[in-house]
């Protein structure tokens, strides 16, 4: 897995969702939101870490009765130990909450070892207690299902599909109020520094608009006098 450089972690820990969002479809990527995922833990701070990835698979019942959870080498239980500190664990649970991706004990696990978060297309178990931990935490909906083999988890850290949204190991993913979306690792270094760089200016253009300016030329900035007043008003705020 590539390093995430920490300033890039550091400039993506204090951007949106929708200006990330908008920046990749500045370069044709229109996909990378993940669907129908909901922020479960109580926090205002962002999820940012490298994706970790665990695929799940319809179960076939001759190979996956309950005993499947006293193997040491059970994919769910090993990529709870393998992601590393700083990741994002993002399962695709093939958008079926029914049988649940992880629940609290693993969650906690993941917490303690130093992971970043994990989200999942389905659903966690002893969703109030996640919520507790203080690790960011994303999923479809609670789930506390009885039947815990409905799906088998197949592959480690290969690439997935999260609610519809493709994620290879080592793409960037950031989790906030309004949910999650990866960036290509490749390109994550200039999109945080871009995405920055965009939330500066629409904290200039929040100010405008709260004093009554129109939004015509101001956003985007059409009108030359919104750049420069731009400029005035970082300098007199140090940026």
């Amino acid at each position: 897995m590539s390093e995430l450089k920490a300033e890039t972690r550091q400039r993506l820990m204090h951007v949106s969702t929708a200006t990330l969002a908008t920046l990749l479809f500045k370069r044709g990527l229109k996909n990378q939101f993940i669907q129908s995922v909901s922020r479960l833990s109580k926090t205002n701070d962002n999820m940012v870490g490298p994706a970790f990835t665990l695929r799940y698979m319809p179960a076939r019942e001759d190979r996956n009765g309950i005993e499947v959870f006293r193997d040491r080498q059970h994919p769910q239980r090993q990529a709870i130990e393998q992601c590393p500190p700083g990741a994002v664990m993002v399962i695709d649970s093939r958008k079926d909450a029914r049988a649940a991706s992880a629940g609290g004990i693993l969650v906690t696990r993941l917490k303690e070892r130093g992971v970043a978060g994990i989200v999942t297309d389905g659903g966690l178990r002893d969703a109030n207690e996640i919520a507790s931990l203080g690790i960011g935490a994303y999923h479809q909906r609670p789930s506390a299902p009885t039947n815990l083999t409905l799906h088998e988890a197949i592959d480690i850290n290969v690439p997935i599909g999260c609610g519809d949204a493709p994620v290879f190991p080592g793409d960037v993913v950031v989790g906030d109020a309004d949910g999650v979306i990866v960036i290509p690792a490749e390109i994550a270094d200039e999109v945080a520094i871009e995405a920055a760089d965009m939330t500066v200016f629409e904290d200039f253009v929040m100010i405008s608009v709260k004093r009554g300016q129109s939004i015509l030329g101001l956003y985007p900035p059409t009108d030359p006098e919104t750049l420069a007043s731009f400029e005035v008003w970082k300098k007199e705020h140090g940026f």
